[in-house]
């Protein structure tokens, strides 16, 4: 089996004349941490989406432990099997839940159609308690949630079916800082505890620098610095990376000065 689960090569997505996303590649290994960081319009969702398959590349391989998923599926075994390699946690948990079911039930109709025929409830026990929940929110309904416990039950969703691959999509951003900190802090354990390779697609750099080994920032759709995040955040060798880095707010921080360089770079 590849040492890297993931191997993305090559990818290419344009709507018209914009290039979404420009030759981009990357590989993660298993059990390893990736940032993808960017602006608005960078091309790191995008990217994202490709990944899990929710977009077609125009060209480019996605391989998960070796095997390629940028083909159209072939039947529903396929459509399934490729769901469980990777998963994927979005921003707002709300909106991919259903109002009117409860914990309980979205997590036994994930395991039901992937895991057929078999007796879900222990397992349902062990989704809660790894993601810190326990069997007390089980019946309840996402409206009777916080935004943090909405978020792990997307996490235990997305984990029911042992992906190789979780994919966060600013998966802590709407969070205030206490409660990003409780799901980082998650995500590290689950991954010491799984082996699961993470993506973090995010603009936040405070993230990157707390849960990633390696990062690559993204830039009008293609890569223009890589490598192990220490490196590339303490020295960072790109101006757009340098740009990135000053325009965290903080003591002294110069908004007037961030936007002229940030036109200067266009």
């Amino acid at each position: 089996m590849p040492d890297n689960v993931l191997e993305v090569a090559g990818l290419h997505r344009a709507y018209g004349d914009v290039r979404a996303v420009d030759d981009v590649s990357f590989t993660l290994p298993a059990g390893g941490s990736l940032g993808i960081v960017g602006e608005s319009g960078s091309g790191k969702t995008t990217t994202a989406r490709i990944v899990v398959g929710l977009e077609r590349a125009d060209a480019g391989e996605v391989l998960v432990h070796g095997r390629d998923r940028t083909g159209r599926s072939r039947g529903r075994a396929q459509r399934l099997a490729r769901a469980r390699e990777v998963q994927m946690v979005f921003q707002d948990p709300y909106l991919s839940l259903d109002p009117r079911t409860s914990v309980e039930a979205v997590l036994r109709e994930t395991l039901r159609l992937h895991f057929p025929g078999k007796d879900h409830a222990g397992r349902i026990r062990e989704l809660l308690d790894q993601v810190g929940l326990g069997t007390r929110a089980a019946d309840a309904l996402p409206r009777q949630l916080s935004g943090g416990q909405r978020q792990r039950v997307a996490i235990a969703r997305a984990l029911a079916v042992e992906p190789a691959v979780l994919v966060l999509d600013e998966a802590v951003a709407a969070l205030d800082v206490s409660v990003q900190a409780q799901i980082l802090n998650l995500l590290a354990d689950i991954r010491e505890q799984t082996a699961i390779g993470y993506l973090f697609i995010t603009h936040d750099l405070g993230v990157v620098r707390c849960v990633t080994d390696d990062v690559i920032v993204m830039r009008h759709g293609g890569i223009v610095e890589a490598g192990p995040t220490a490196s590339v955040l303490e020295a960072p060798e790109h101006p757009y990376t340098r740009l990135l880095l000053e325009s965290v707010p903080r003591p002294g921080w110069d908004p007037d000065r961030i936007a002229a360089a940030r036109r200067a770079l266009r």
